[in-house]
């Protein structure tokens, strides 16, 4: 059984920094991470809120509309593949320590599948 460890919402902007700011002023929210592409915004509540800010999706990949970070993504992708559905992005191992993969859901949503490595 694969369990998900949590969704988090990629919002595509061509200035992270700016909208990012317009986040923390809102919601009092602290800067996670910062690649300069990519700006991770969180807060201290029980459960992880988490908002990315994005230009790239991350080695040239478009942005996904949503990132689903799952505890066994060997299985998740044996799935994908059972059910026929095709890679956006390959499973790759990426500088910034996560394994992922890219999929479109059925409306043509592409989701980031991931575990942190």
């Amino acid at each position: 059984m694969v369990k998900v460890k949590r969704i988090v919402a990629d919002l595509s902007t061509d200035d992270p920094k700016g909208l990012g700011a317009f986040y923390t002023a809102l919601f009092d929210l602290d800067v996670l991470m910062d690649q300069g592409w990519i700006m991770t915004l969180g807060g201290d509540a029980p459960s992880p809120v988490q908002v990315s800010l994005a230009s790239e999706g991350g080695s040239g990949t478009p942005v996904p509309q949503l990132s689903i970070e799952v505890d066994d993504l060997d299985e998740v992708l044996r799935r994908v593949q059972a059910l026929g559905i095709n890679l956006v992005y390959p499973l790759t191992h990426e500088p910034w320590g996560v394994r992922r993969f890219f999929i479109a859901d059925p409306t043509g949503r592409v989701l980031n599948i991931l575990s942190h490595t």
